[in-house]
């Protein structure tokens, strides 16, 4: 581990998380998180009731095509705000405010020239994609102008996950949450009014999202600028000095995290051989699956600043231990999501109004295969781990790993052998392996690269 900096002349107040129970600082986090990211995708499962009422399936189908592609969007932002999370964290926990500050802009700056960069082959690359992932007829259609509204909003999108990310850093729980929440609030009140009200359909769905990426933006700059004062004036020359630590994160960490979605869209591919009814049950099982497991999703994004201000503070011992209560609390969180789901599943496939095929993969997740996405949440929380200790190709391996190896030979047989049930089972089930792989290989790390650390590591918690 590198010497500790001197600490900024403007230090403030201590780091929030390198001193108390590190459970209740990962539990604080991950509640919080939890429930902004809950309300989210909350508002994505009121999405599709609201065109479900449509009664048109096409409209169900193009946006399971949609959300195959808006989930690789979401994860270059998600990979932006990794970056800004381990520069910023790291930098509070060495007491160093004002260097703080200067990462929080700059971090800020290259997110929105990566989401501008981004909008734009994604806008261009529209109709390829949706062939590409099996879209044909109306539905291609359908999905096509779906999308292109909603790409207008990426970099609005990707420079609020970076503010949210900079919070959370911070130790700001409350104010990251509200991040989401308050878009949230905006996304399911334009929805009807713009699918409805204003007659717009599927495309009144688009606006209703990208209404609410605009309400993000301004809820996590005012966080940040505002309140923490956690921001520092642009200046081109340090920009240009930050921006190769930014992206040496950052890079990695958005090809570790468009793995899943690449995944995702070659799952979506198999299951359209099974018709329109199948995609349509995938759609919906990709909006359930994130309101069930939103805690663990924010369990991944909040132990990387509590990882980051320990590792930059020197608490060898702490980060250690905060890992282990990581996966913990991932199981117990995974147990209480699969026993809701079981009960509800039922009043799940009638809120939704899905028969056939359709029904039956909704039913088969919520009641067999919901538990293994414990394997899936232990290998979120060692990807932040890796990207935190300057690992982030480790994660990346992982990663493609599991969207190759672990996903492509097993949805073709699960196919061959049952169908679109057998692509859903296959593709949840090889999570296990690198799951697995992945708790294994972090704590070889910690092995390593902890006990070679500084006597301060070692002092405990």
């Amino acid at each position: 581990m590198d010497t500790q900096p001197a600490p900024d002349a403007q230090s403030h107040a201590p780091p929030k998380f390198v001193t108390g129970s590190l459970l209740r600082h990962i539990l604080v986090m991950s509640g919080a998180g939890g429930v902004g990211l809950g309300a989210i995708f909350l508002s994505d499962l009121a999405n599709i009731v609201f065109l479900s009422r449509l009664d048109d399936r096409a409209v169900l189908s193009a946006v399971g095509y949609a959300s195959s592609i808006l989930y690789f969007t979401i994860s270059i932002g998600i990979g932006l705000g990794i970056a800004a999370t381990t520069m910023v964290s790291r930098t509070l926990g060495q007491r160093r405010r004002l260097r703080a500050a200067r990462y929080a802009v700059n971090a800020h700056i290259a997110s929105l020239c990566a989401g501008l960069m981004a909008a734009i082959v994604i806008y261009l690359a529209i109709p390829w994609m949706l062939t590409a992932l099996g879209a044909s007829g109306r539905t291609h259609e359908l999905a096509a102008r779906y999308l292109t509204i909603t790409t207008i909003g990426l970099p609005a999108l990707t420079l609020a996950m970076t503010s949210a990310s900079v919070l959370r850093a911070a130790g700001d729980a409350r104010r990251a949450m509200n991040v989401t929440l308050y878009g949230a609030v905006v996304n399911t009140i334009l929805d009807p009014i713009f699918i409805f009200g204003l007659d717009l359909g599927i495309e009144g769905a688009a606006w209703a999202t990208v209404g609410a990426r605009l309400a993000f933006l301004t809820v996590g700059l005012y966080g940040v600028v505002r309140v923490h004062r956690l921001i520092a004036r642009p200046r081109m020359p340090t920009f240009v000095a930050d921006l190769p630590t930014f992206t040496a994160i950052a890079v990695p960490a958005i090809l570790t995290n468009i793995a899943s979605p690449v995944s995702n869209a070659y799952v979506t591919a198999i299951i359209a051989t099974h018709g329109d009814d199948a995609v349509a049950g995938w759609a919906i099982i990709g909006r359930i699956l994130p309101v069930a497991f939103g805690a663990i999703y924010a369990l991944s994004s909040s132990i990387g600043p509590i990882i980051g201000q320990n590792y930059g503070a020197e608490e060898g011992a702490r980060v250690r231990e905060a890992f282990k209560l990581a996966l913990g609390v991932n199981v117990g969180f995974t147990l209480v999501a699969w026993i809701v789901l079981a009960i509800l599943s039922p009043s799940l496939v009638h809120a939704f109004g899905v028969t056939g095929t359709a029904a039956d993969l909704i039913t088969l997740f919520n009641v067999w295969l919901a538990p293994l996405f414990a394997f899936m949440g232990a290998l979120f929380v060692v990807n932040a781990v890796f990207n935190t200790l300057d690992y982030p190709h480790y994660a990346t391996l992982l990663n493609w790993g599991r969207a190759t190896i672990g996903t492509i030979p097993l949805v073709h047989l699960g196919s061959s052998l049952a169908g679109a049930q057998g692509v859903l089972t296959a593709h949840m089930a090889g999570g296990i392996l690198f799951g697995c792989l992945a708790v294994w290989l972090c704590l070889r790390l910690f092995d390593g690269l902890l006990s070679r650390a500084s006597p301060a590591a070692s002092r405990a918690p």
